[in-house]
C-alpha cells in the first residue's frame, strides 16, 4: 500500500511576535522583534535582563479556573494553539472519528515554572505544603494529555522531547502516524513556558545567550560576525496535520503539503553540535530522500539559526555539504532574529511560519545581519524580507543532545 499524503489544514500560533498565525506572519515578514526588557529579571540581579515574551496572552481569558490551578503555563499555551488550530481547520470532532484524530504536542523542558515553585515551597515551607498535583503538571506528556482530554482525542497521543528539535520531531514523527495510516488527523506541535530565571540564569552562565541588555531586539543576529548569543523566548504552536483524502472530502484548506522529514544524532557533545555540520546534513539528505526531492529543487531554507557562534557556522557547512553550488543560490533566513529561540518550541513556531511563506509567497528577513561573518556567506536575507516563487521550503531544528530534525513543505498542487 503507498504511503498516504499528508497536508496542512490548520494553524495555531502563541509567540513573542503574535498570537495567531495572521499577526506571527506580519511581524515576521516585517521584521519586527518580540524581545523585551523583563523588569524581574533586572531586579533579581541577573546579568540578562531580557527575552521574548508572549504578550497580551491572559489564560484566564481561555481557560476555567479549575484548568488554570491545575496546569504549569506550558500546557496552557498547548492547549490554547490547539484550540485554535482546530478552529482554524474548521475540524469537526464527533464520536464517530474521534477515534481516528490524535495528538503529538512536545516540550523541551516541560513545567518547569510548576517545578520551581514547588521547589522554593518545600525549601520555605516544607513537604507537608507540596501540591500533589506538582509531578503531573511537570510532566512533559500533560499538555498533549491534557489536550486529547479537552477534545476527546482518542487516537494516537504522545509526547517528544529533543530539546530544541522537539518541534520538528513532533510534527514529522505525526506525519509518519498519518503516512503509514494509523490516524487520519493529528495535532503536531510543541510548547515551551520556560523563559523564568533558572532557565535564563543557567542558559547565562553557559554562555549560551546574548547579554544585549541595552538593545533586546537586536540581540538575535544569526549569522552576523558579532553575535554573542540566542535569545531566550517562550510560546507554541500546533499545525493540524491530515492525511489529504480525508481533507478532501470534508472541504478543508489546504495550505502546504508535508513532504519530507529527517531525523539523525550528531553523537558527539551534549550542547555543542559537530564542527562540519555531518549529522545535520544526514537529516537534510533523509528530508530531501523521503520527500523525492533534490537540493535544487529546495526554494527557501528557515534556518535554525540561532545567533550562536559554533551552531551558525556549523549550520552553514552542513547546508554547503548538502547543496553543494547550490547552497549559494538557495535563499534563506532565521526567523528566530525576530521571534527569539523558543527551545522546544522553536521547531513548530517556524513550521507555522514556513507554511505562511508558501502561503504568502513572501521569505521572511534575517533582521540585525548587518556585520557579514566570512565563515557564514550565504544568501540569509538580511533585513529585509523577499517575494519569492517557493514550491518547496525546509525547516531546519538542531538541538542540545545532538539531536536533528529537517522538514519540507511543498506547496500544494491540486493534483493526486
Amino acid at each position: 500500500m503507498d504511503p498516504k499524503r499528508v497536508v496542512v489544514t490548520g494553524l495555531g500560533i502563541l509567540s513573542p511576535i503574535g498570537n495567531s498565525p495572521a499577526d506571527a506572519w506580519h511581524n515576521a515578514a516585517n521584521g519586527i522583534s518580540g524581545a523585551v526588557h523583563i523588569p524581574k529579571f533586572e531586579e533579581l540581579g541577573l546579568k540578562v535582563t531580557f527575552g521574548a515574551t508572549v504578550k497580551n496572552f491572559d489564560p484566564e481569558d481561555y481557560l476555567p479556573r479549575r484548568d488554570l490551578r491545575r496546569t504549569d503555563p506550558v500546557t496552557q499555551m498547548a492547549m490554547y494553539t490547539s484550540q485554535q488550530a482546530i478552529e482554524d481547520a474548521r475540524l469537526v470532532i464527533t464520536d464517530d472519528n474521534r477515534h481516528r484524530i490524535g495528538a503529538l504536542i512536545g516540550t523541551g523542558i516541560g513545567g518547569i515554572q510548576t517545578l520551581f515553585d514547588g521547589i522554593v515551597t518545600f525549601l520555605e515551607k516544607g513537604h507537608a505544603s507540596i501540591s500533589p498535583l506538582l509531578l503531573p503538571m511537570m510532566l512533559p506528556d500533560s499538555p498533549v494529555g491534557k489536550v486529547a482530554i479537552e477534545h476527546g482525542l482518542r487516537g494516537p497521543n504522545m509526547s517528544i522531547s529533543t530539546a530544541c528539535a522537539t518541534g520538528n520531531n513532533s510534527i514529522g514523527e505525526a506525519y509518519k502516524i498519518i503516512r503509514r495510516g494509523d490516524a487520519d488527523v493529528m495535532l503536531a506541535g510543541s510548547a515551551e513556558a520556560a523563559l523564568i530565571e533558572i532557565t535564563v540564569a543557567s542558559l547565562s552562565n553557559m554562555h549560551a545567550i546574548s547579554r544585549r541588555n541595552d538593545e533586546p531586539a537586536k540581540a538575535s543576529r544569526p549569522f552576523s560576525a558579532d553575535r554573542d548569543g540566542f535569545v531566550v523566548a517562550e510560546g507554541a504552536a500546533v499545525l493540524i496535520l491530515e492525511e489529504l483524502e480525508h481533507a478532501k472530502a470534508r472541504g478543508a484548506r489546504i495550505y502546504a503539503e508535508v513532504t519530507g522529514y529527517g531525523s539523525t544524532c550528531d553523537a558527539f557533545h551534549i550542547t555543542a553540535p559537530l564542527e562540519n555540520g555531518e549529522g545535520a546534513q544526514d537529516a537534510m539528505r533523509l528530508a530531501l530522500q523521503s520527500a523525492g526531492l533534490q537540493p535544487e529543487d529546495i526554494d527557501y531554507i528557515n534556518a535554525h539559526g540561532t545567533s550562536t557562534e559554533l551552531n551558525d557556522v556549523s549550520e552553514t557547512r552542513a547546508i554547503k555539504g548538502v547543496f553543494g553550488d547550490a547552497a549559494y543560490s538557495v535563499v534563506i533566513s532565521s526567523t528566530k532574529s525576530v521571534t527569539g529561540h523558543l527551545m522546544g518550541a522553536a521547531g513548530s513556531v517556524e513550521a507555522v511560519l514556513t507554511v505562511k511563506a508558501i502561503d504568502e509567497q513572501f521569505i521572511p528577513p534575517t533582521i540585525n545581519l548587518n556585520v557579514p561573518d566570512p565563515d557564514c556567506d550565504l544568501n540569509y536575507t538580511p533585513n529585509i524580507g523577499v517575494p519569492a516563487n517557493i514550491t518547496h521550503a525546509m525547516s531546519n531544528s538542531f538541538g542540545f543532545g545532538g539531536h536533528n530534525a529537517v522538514l519540507i513543505f511543498s506547496k500544494y498542487d491540486g493534483h493526486d
